[in-house]
Formats: structure tokens, sequence, C-alpha cells
């Protein structure tokens, strides 16, 4: 087999490596996805809010700014074009008192310099008359923002690849990487050769960047997101998304009000330390994981900086009245019984070595190399935009 003729290695089957393997597939390049769990969407594209973000919060001209806005019309032409739900309920970014509404105009701000259609201030009154259940002095209505299925989009993403010529390889963990005399990746069954590699691996993003010879920061943080879901009694009493406005020092946007495509509504994430990488109990605890962070300098600077808030959301995550307090200041009705546990999620957040939070998605390329350092949300809204600019950037000769 020539070079030519090797296929591109994805690492990872959530819903940005499949879209890049889509893109690549659909171009006629061979690709392999190697993918340790037994599905698509395992983890952080298949426990998320199923939000498809306007890009209302993201700093004009970053990344996520530029990417969530081409990422919304490639994802809903594709919907359309596949027959997959697309529900453009709108959501309420609500201020609760007049420091917040300062803070809202500059999402404002934000929202208009993205070129978010569509956004609308709304005063106490107006915010009462769309939805009387919601407490707040203004809010910010996006209207376009929609609510999907991502598991389904990337079990569509996986198909899509597979009848173009590619693989997806379901069970198969990549234990390492080799470039000597050569690209390979390791796996229980034995090595592939390939051309390029591409890293899409979410919550084990840096230790495999790291494998292939990428030391760069930053180190990959997990943080459980930690969620609650209406019991059918309540949740048909808000109809939009509803979120607080966020603290501007942390990249997490609060704890919010998600109705799902599957008729659910959810309320959440908090931000809770994940003891394993894929921490999605609190009883799930990595040995390894807690060396790692027993010796990471980026761990010890940002808990150092970030202990007072990271002892809240402890008690929030073991207190349900806690957790729901938060929630009560902008959805004043909701009481313990409105409530029961949903499945948690885990952030892949990435921490720089001054134990600053990344907030911009990182991708970092050495040679034949490259690895998607930071991609937490709207990574999925901005799927299928992160694959063209990998493609674009790092593999424009093979398409």
């Amino acid at each position: 087999m020539t070079g030519t003729d090797l296929p591109v290695g994805i690492v990872g089957a959530g819903i940005v490596g499949l879209a890049v393997a889509r893109q690549l597939a659909c171009a006629g390049v061979p690709v392999t996805v190697f993918e340790k769990e037994p599905a698509v969407a395992a983890h952080q594209t298949g426990r998320n809010s199923g939000v498809v973000h306007a890009g209302i919060y993201y700093k004009p001209g970053s990344a996520k700014a530029r990417m969530c806005r081409r990422g919304v019309d490639l994802l809903r032409e594709y919907c359309a074009d596949r027959g997959l739900g697309w529900d453009a309920r709108g959501k309420l970014v609500v201020a609760r008192d007049e420091a917040e509404t300062v803070k809202l105009r500059e999402l404002e701000r934000r929202a208009n310099a993205n070129g978010v259609p569509g956004v609308r201030w709304l005063d106490a009154a107006a915010l009462r008359e769309l939805e009387p259940d919601v407490a707040g002095q203004a809010a910010l209505l996006s209207p376009t923002t929609a609510i999907v299925d991502y598991p389904a989009i990337a079990r569509s993403f996986a198909g899509d690849v597979q009848r173009h010529g590619g693989h997806v390889l379901l069970g198969v963990a990549v234990a390492g990487v080799d470039r000597r005399g050569g690209l390979r990746v390791l796996t229980a069954g034995g090595s592939h050769r390939l051309s390029r590699l591409v890293i899409c691996a979410g919550l084990q993003a840096d230790l495999l960047a790291r494998a292939a010879g990428d030391e760069a920061a930053p180190e990959i943080i997990p943080f459980r997101g930690e969620y609650l879901r209406l019991r059918p009694h309540a949740r048909d009493r808000v109809r939009h998304l509803i979120y607080p406005v966020p603290d501007p020092r942390y990249p997490f946007l609060g704890v919010h009000l998600t109705p799902r495509i599957d008729g659910e509504s959810d309320l959440g994430p908090n931000a809770v330390l994940a003891l394993a990488r894929e921490g999605y109990r609190r009883r799930d605890v990595s040995a390894a994981q807690l060396t790692r962070l027993a010796r990471s300098a980026s761990f010890w600077r940002l808990a150092m900086k970030n202990w007072r808030t990271g002892v809240r959301e402890i008690h929030g995550s073991l207190s349900r009245r806690a957790f729901l307090a938060e929630a009560r200041t902008y959805l004043p009705w909701l009481e313990p019984g409105d409530v029961m546990p949903a499945p948690s999620g885990v952030r892949a957040q990435a921490v720089g070595p001054d134990g600053s939070l990344v907030d911009d998605f990182r991708i970092s390329q050495v040679g034949d190399v490259t690895s998607v350092r930071n991609a937490p949300s709207p990574a999925a809204t901005a799927a299928m935009a992160i694959a063209e600019h990998i493609i674009a950037t790092a593999v424009p000769d093979l398409v």
C-alpha cells in the first residue's frame, strides 16, 4: 500500500470525529475511525443538553464564534436533508438583578457582533408575557436556538462514512501511536498504518496527543455535569430553553432548563470535579486519574484560584435543595417533588499551565498528527465547521 492509499485515521467516534471522517469519506479519501466504546456518541456527544447554540456567548472573532455560526447553518441543512429532528423553540437568557442586566447587555452586543439572527431584548413585563412562570428583570431572546438528538446525528454521520467506503471500528481502543518509519496506531488487535491521524478523543484527548508526540499544553481536567429531570406534571410549565446570565469568569453556562427533543426537560448541569476521566457517578474513582491530579501543577493552580466555587458546586451536588436553589432564582415555583435524577455527563475541560480554564477551541498540529485539544460546548453545534477547518488546515492536499 502506498502512502497515498493509506487511510486517514480518526480517533474518537463522537460527533466531531465523525464529522471529520464523514467529510473526508464523502470526498473519496480512505478513512478509518477508531472508537473504544461499542457504540458511537457514548460520551460527551450523547450526554449533553442537546442544544444547537446560536452563538450568543462567544467572543466575536473567536474560533467558537465563527465555527458556531457556520456550524448552525451546516447542521440545520444536514438535519433537514436527512429528516432528523430540529426544534427551534428559542432560548431566554434571564437577568435576575441589576448587575446581571449589565452583563446581559454585553451578551446582546456579542450576539449582534456574531450575527445571531432575531435576538431581542425583553423587559420584565415582556418576559412575563412570554413565559409567565419565569422570574427576571430582563431577558435576551434568541428565537433560533434549537434542540436536536445529537446521538442520532452521530449515527447518521457514521452511516455516511460507511456508505462512502470508510470504516468505523467500534470496541477498538487506541493504545498508542508509533511514528517510527511511518505512522501507525496500536490497538489490541494489532497496528494500523495510516497516512495522517486526527485525534478527536474528548476526555482522553491530551493523553493520546502526548502519545503521538504532541507535548504541548493544555491538560484535560474532567468535570461532571449533573442533571435533574422534570417530572411529567412540571415539564410543560416553560416552553423555551431558560438560561441564567453566565459568570464571565468561567466557560460553564450555569444551571439551565432545557426541553429535550424526546419531550423530557432537564435542569442542569452543575460542574463538579470528576475523579475519573469518565466519572459519571460520584463513586467512579480512577487511581490513575487521582495520580495525574496529584502530580498536575495545572490542577493545583486551578484549585487554588477557584476552591470556593468548587465547594459550592460540591454542596449543590450533595443537596438537591441546594441544586434547586440556583434554579429557583428564575423558576421560583420549583420544588424537590418536581424533579428526579437524570443521567450525568462529563465535560473535558482543558486547563492551561497557569491553572486557567481554556475557553476557545484548541487544535494543534505536529507533523502528520492533528489533535483537537479543547472542544467543549458549542463543539457539537460547530462539529461540521470544525471538520471543515481541520481538513482545510491539516489535510488540504487530500480533498
